[in-house]
């Protein structure tokens, strides 16, 4: 299978949902509420909410659950998180930490020759209703949840009480206006939800936004793609194009994922051309606000490509790069969250600026922090009530919570020197300082709470200070720098350090910094609080 076809498979059948307020109790926002790395990039710690990793339907406890290749994630009123959990065809309930079935299947009852679950399309109450690939959430001031039933071709409303309808579609592939079931989609895949109760969507195959009014009249956003390509000799069919410009003459190339601002104007996905759009109803314009891509001949696509090229670089908005960006939720600073799928990674769009959340090039499934965590083709992001992310990370079957670092309340602005692991304040029998610019702490206290073992020794008239743990030693020499790894079964390595260790008040004091990143551990300075923070880089060591 060739990458244009996988990248062809995971954008027609798996796609994002919407953002479900327009506020966060990130109160003004990431970026200005978060600690920050040495190199600006947000605090944060990635772990798993719900999932096992394996590609089942398992309800239960959320950390021995399973899902099937969840594309999508909203917030109900009462703070539970729903999933799409799309190859299950079923909607799932995460709440106090189990997970359940919302509406849909709870088993697999048909499954086809591969033994997978095959959907359908019925309605009726929750527990009796088929899905057939559900991608998409969104929930209304109400607290019905809307569904891009993508398989199925329509859009599906969950109402308060339990009882699933089909809103708008008729379970055909087709791209007609008109009031519910005279109305066709193809492959819908995101829905977005207005105050008045207006329905948006990325109707992906078709290339376009729809409108759905609140009584289920259908209408069409954007021009009809005309760009024809040959998909295999003798087969051709209608790809994606890309317009900026006047509300009826913009295209879009497989939409994705859709986000309301507070303005009631729209966010989009434009997955196949690798960028965010805007759309400005007021003004009717389209924009793209981020996103680049290189041209070839003059073209976004070379001849026959379904879509622009994508790749992976941060910074200015417009020379910003993305790989198949899809699900977005906006903060309440006004910045939009991105799960970009291909980079497996969610990536941040704020001031012209786009950085990266977490999440790194190399696909894996290791919590941890920031970009030392991984993930597999993430398909939606959500901000919770609580000030968390959740995101839908798909091909690694599982639902992920990215928190922002905070200090422990006890640590407090002032002139004293403080350490903190993880969540906790480190306590010392003699005050850690700093020296020419270098945090020192006694050496004891640091390696006990990391359960290395302290060795003094003296060799060639040096005194030497050995913590070892695991058949590991690191090895300092007082009032020298540098650092000597000792491996069992390996050669020494030799660090370079600008810090050398020294004896006060009867305590060896050493560099944190150095020491700290010799063991594995991420080290960062906030100075306000005049704070070392240590954290694992990994849960995966």
């Amino acid at each position: 299978m060739t990458m244009k076809y996988l990248k062809q498979l995971l954008v027609s059948s798996v796609a994002a949902a919407t953002m479900i307020g327009g506020t966060s109790v990130w109160a003004d926002g990431l970026s200005a509420d978060a600690l920050q790395t040495s190199t600006g990039q947000i605090m944060a710690d990635v772990t798993t909410l719900a999932g096992i990793g394996d590609f089942q339907n398992v309800n239960g406890s959320a950390q021995l659950a399973a899902f099937r290749a969840p594309g999508s994630v909203a917030q109900l009123p009462d703070g539970s998180i729903l999933v799409a959990d799309t190859r299950n065809h079923a909607i799932r309930k995460i709440t106090n930490g189990t997970v359940s079935t919302f509406a849909g299947p709870a088993l697999d009852l048909v499954l086809n020759s591969q033994g997978f679950p095959v959907g359908g399309l019925v309605n009726g109450s929750a527990a009796q209703a088929f899905f057939n690939e559900p991608t998409g959430l969104a929930v209304d001031a109400k607290g019905n949840v809307f569904v891009a039933d993508s398989g199925n071709h329509a859009i599906r409303k969950i109402d308060t009480a339990g009882n699933v309808t089909t809103f708008a579609g008729s379970g055909l592939v087709g791209s007609k206006d008109g009031k519910g079931a005279e109305a066709s989609f193809n492959r819908p895949s995101d829905v977005a939800v207005a105050a008045d109760g207006t329905v948006y969507v990325a109707d992906t195959l078709n290339h376009v936004i729809r409108k759905i009014t609140a009584d289920g009249t259908v209408s069409t956003i954007g021009a009809p793609s005309t760009r024809a390509i040959q998909i295999r000799p003798g087969e051709a069919a209608f790809a994606g194009e890309f317009q900026d410009g006047a509300l009826a003459s913009a295209k879009f190339n497989e939409p994705s994922g859709l986000a309301l601002d507070s303005l009631g104007n729209l966010y989009v996905s434009d997955t196949g051309n690798q960028r965010i759009r805007y759309i400005d109803f007021k003004a009717g314009q389209v924009k793209t606000i981020a996103g680049s891509t290189p041209t070839v001949a003059g073209s976004l696509y070379a001849k026959n490509d379904l879509y622009a090229g994508g790749d992976y670089e941060d910074g200015a908005a417009l020379q910003a790069m993305f790989d198949f960006p899809k699900g977005l939720a906006i903060t309440s600073e006004g910045g939009l969250l991105i799960a970009d799928s291909l980079n497996h990674a969610i990536r941040y769009l704020l001031d012209g600026k786009v950085t990266t959340i977490s999440g790194t090039l190399q696909t894996g499934e290791a919590d941890g922090v920031e970009q030392a965590a991984q993930f597999y083709s993430p398909t939606d992001v959500l901000i919770t009530q609580q000030g968390n992310l959740v995101v839908a990370d798909e091909l690694n079957n599982k639902i992920r919570k990215i928190a922002p670092y905070r200090l422990p309340e006890e640590v407090t602005a002032d002139a004293q020197v403080k350490v903190v692991t993880g969540t906790k304040l480190l306590s010392f029998d003699a005050q850690p300082e700093i020296v020419d610019g270098r945090t020192m702490v006694p050496v004891r206290a640091i390696s006990e709470t990391f359960g290395y073992d302290v060795k003094y020794t003296e060799e060639a008239g040096k005194r030497l200070v050995q913590l070892s743990k695991n058949g590991v030693t690191v090895q300092l020499t007082i009032g020298e720098t540098g650092i000597v790894v000792k491996q069992e079964g390996a050669g020494d390595k030799v660090v370079a350090t600008d810090a050398s260790p020294y004896v006060k008040q009867d305590r060896t004091f050493v560099p944190i910094r150095f020491f700290a990143e010799q063991i594995g551990l991420d080290v960062q300075w906030d100075e306000p609080h005049r704070t070392a923070i240590l954290r694992n880089k990994s849960a995966i060591q």
